[in-house]
C-alpha cells in the first residue's frame, strides 16, 4: 500500500509542470502575437485585462480602407488654406423643438449689424411662429430629432451643410430655443472671429457617465482612451465645420454603439464631437463651450431660470466667469477648473447662456442693454 501512496504523490507535481507550462506558453504567444482587437479581453474583467495590455509590445495596427480615406481627408482639410471671405459673417443656427420665445431678445442684440451674420433655424416638431422679421423664413428643412440619439448630431449637421453654403460664414454657433446673449453683437463677433480654435467642450471623465458610455464595439479605430465628454452647443471654425461633415468613419461608430438606454446609456450628442476632435485636432479646440450651462443641481437635465431668478447679479455673475468647470461623474468626483485662454491671455469664458424659460423674456429685455454696457 505505502508505495501505491508515493506513486499517487508523484503525479501532484507533474499536473502542476504541465499546466505551468501551458500558462507560459499562453502568455508568450500574447506577448508575441498581440491580438489586434482586444476581444480576447472581454472573458476577463477590464481591471485585469488593462495592466496586462499595458505591457505588451506596441505593434502597430494595419488601417482599414476606410481609416486610410478618413485620415487623408481629415489632413488635407486641416492643412489646407481656407477662403478668405471679404465680409466674414457669423451663423446663428437654432435647434430646436418649434418657436423661439426669445426671439425679441435676439432682435435687439442682432439690430444694426445686417450684413454680419446669417441665421439657421431646424425647428424638429413643428413650424415656428415668429415674433421678429429678422427670423421669417430662415427654416430649413427638419427631420425628427429624438434626445441622447443620433438625430441630434444629423440635426446639428443639416443645420451645418446649410450655413457652409454661404461662402461668408466663417464662424458656426449652435443654439438651443432656450439659449440667450451675454454680450452686445460687437463683442461675441470680436471675440469670435480674433481667433483661429473652435470652442467644443471636451474632457476626460473616466465615471459612468463619461467613459463608462465606451462601447469596445468602437474598436479598432476608437479606443477607450480616445473617448471623450462635452457639452454639445459649439463655436465652430469654417474648417471645423467641412471637417465634421466630411466624416464618415467616426460618425458610423457612434451611430451604431452609441445609444441611451441601452445598458451604457450612451448620449450620442455628449459624446461625438468632443471624441472626434480629441482624436483629429486637439490642439484646435478650446476644450469648453462657450454656451454657459449650470450643472450644479446634479440631475438628468441642466438648472432653468424663470423669470424671478433673472437679475443684473445673475448675468454679471456669469459673465465674469473666466474658468472652466468639470467634475468627473466617479466616486471621486474630481473637479477641475481650467483657464479660459484666448489667443495667450485669460479671459470670460461664455458668451450664451442657456435654460431660460420663456417667461423671463420681459426681465432679459429690460436687463439687456444695461448689463451689455456695462
Amino acid at each position: 500500500m505505502p508505495p501505491l501512496r508515493h506513486r499517487g504523490a508523484a503525479k501532484k507535481p507533474m499536473w502542476i509542470i504541465v499546466l505551468l507550462s501551458l500558462v507560459c506558453v499562453a502568455l508568450m504567444g500574447a506577448y508575441v502575437y498581440p491580438p489586434r482587437r482586444y476581444s480576447a479581453c472581454y472573458f476577463f474583467a477590464s481591471s485585469v485585462c488593462t495592466p496586462f495590455k499595458d505591457w505588451l509590445p506596441n505593434v502597430a495596427r494595419e488601417k482599414t480602407d476606410e481609416e486610410i480615406i478618413s485620415s487623408v481627408v481629415i489632413r488635407d482639410l486641416l492643412s489646407m488654406p481656407m477662403p478668405v471671405s471679404k465680409n466674414p459673417k457669423i451663423a446663428f443656427m437654432f435647434l430646436t423643438p418649434g418657436s423661439l420665445p426669445f426671439e425679441k431678445l435676439w432682435d435687439k442684440f442682432l439690430q444694426g449689424h445686417d450684413g454680419r451674420y446669417s441665421i439657421y433655424i431646424h425647428a424638429s416638431r413643428e413650424k415656428p411662429v415668429h415674433s421678429s422679421s429678422l427670423f421669417v423664413g430662415r427654416e430649413i428643412h427638419s427631420e425628427k430629432v429624438v434626445w441622447g440619439r443620433i438625430s441630434m448630431v444629423d440635426a446639428e449637421k443639416r443645420l451645418l451643410a446649410n450655413a457652409l453654403e454661404d461662402v461668408d460664414n466663417q464662424f458656426f454657433i449652435l443654439l438651443s430655443d432656450s439659449c440667450v446673449p451675454l454680450h452686445t453683437f460687437d463683442y461675441i463677433y470680436n471675440y469670435l472671429m480674433g481667433t483661429n480654435v473652435s470652442f467644443i467642450d471636451c474632457f476626460l471623465d473616466p465615471g459612468p457617465h463619461g467613459t463608462g458610455r465606451y462601447s469596445t464595439e468602437m474598436l479598432p479605430e476608437i479606443e477607450q482612451r480616445d473617448f471623450r465628454k462635452g457639452a454639445q452647443w459649439f463655436a465652430i471654425t469654417r474648417r471645423h465645420a467641412l471637417l465634421i461633415l466630411a466624416d464618415n468613419l467616426y460618425y458610423n461608430k457612434f451611430k451604431l454603439y452609441c445609444k441611451p438606454a441601452e445598458g451604457r446609456n450612451c448620449i450620442a450628442d455628449e459624446h461625438y464631437l468632443p471624441t472626434l476632435f480629441n482624436m483629429v485636432d486637439p490642439g484646435g479646440i478650446a476644450n469648453w463651450s462657450v454656451t454657459h450651462v449650470d450643472w450644479s443641481e446634479g440631475k438628468w437635465h441642466p438648472r432653468s431660470y424663470r423669470s424671478a431668478d433673472v437679475t443684473y447679479e445673475l448675468l454679471k455673475n456669469i459673465t465674469s466667469v473666466n474658468e472652466n468647470f468639470h467634475i468627473t461623474s466617479d466616486d471621486k468626483r474630481v473637479a477641475t477648473l481650467t483657464p479660459c485662454m484666448w489667443n495667450g491671455t485669460k479671459r470670460p469664458c461664455y458668451l450664451f447662456a442657456r435654460k431660460f424659460y420663456p417667461e423671463a423674456l420681459n426681465n432679459l429685455l429690460k436687463l439687456f442693454s444695461s448689463h451689455t454696457a456695462a
